[in-house]
């Protein structure tokens, strides 16, 4: 979800209000994917690499993330939405480690959508402490099972399909590199503040057209 700053500054507005305004497009974004519908939905909210940004900046996100959970929580009931905070844990604030707990076990029976918000997470270190974890991984599900343990994650959770980036950039910058070993990638110029369902709805458009082979001869010609 990237450009958020650089939307308030074409405004002229401080940066804060750019991540304001990418919290609503997060509540459009979910809405339209459950009615899309796509069953798993994985935000990157905060990377381990954005602890380098202003001190207010980063406070203005935490009370942002903290702020949704609390504010989201009769929504997502209501919408079937179950929430998963993949990440570290242990830097972030007690406070908002309750909410996440809190919301997470108050969504666990929705079965609509599963929303996974990353905070303070590095896919890099993710694959680091999973294979840090005791005894010698056994096989690829294996090693994925220690990835879940090592992000929080909820288990069953299959490989990514379609990665989406906004704000015009054309890397992947550490989020799920395990997970996209496969996955279709699609990079648009706008701004995540004013991403919504229509630009979500033509990602999903393109990814339907691609051939997808898994090093497979293409089903179309084959």
């Amino acid at each position: 979800m990237d450009g958020n700053g650089r939307w308030a500054q074409q405004r002229g507005l401080p940066r804060p209000a750019g991540h304001r305004a990418g919290g609503e497009a997060v509540r459009r974004v979910v809405e339209a994917a459950v009615a899309a519908p796509v069953t798993v939905l994985t935000l990157y909210a905060f990377s381990c690499d954005n602890w380098g940004r202003p001190k207010r900046e980063v406070s203005a996100l935490m009370r942002l993330m903290q702020r949704y959970l609390v504010s989201e929580r009769l929504r997502c009931l209501k919408n079937g939405v179950r929430i998963n905070v993949i990440g570290r844990r242990d830097r972030i604030s007690r406070d908002l480690v309750e909410e996440i707990e809190d919301i997470e076990h108050a969504t666990a029976a929705c079965d609509r959508l599963l929303l996974r918000l990353a905070v303070d997470y590095s896919s890099r270190q993710a694959m680091l402490d999973a294979a840090k974890l005791p005894g010698e991984p056994d096989g690829l599900c294996d090693f994925e099972r220690r990835l879940e343990r090592a992000t929080h994650s909820v288990p069953g959770v299959p490989s990514l399909d379609l990665l989406i980036r906004t704000g015009g950039e054309r890397r992947l910058s550490d989020f799920l590199l395990w997970e996209s070993a496969y996955a279709e990638l699609v990079f648009c110029d706008t701004y995540w503040p004013d991403f919504g369902e229509q630009a979500l709805l033509a990602a999903l458009d393109e990814f339907r057209r691609r051939d997808r082979r898994f090093g497979q001869l293409s089903r179309r010609t084959a």
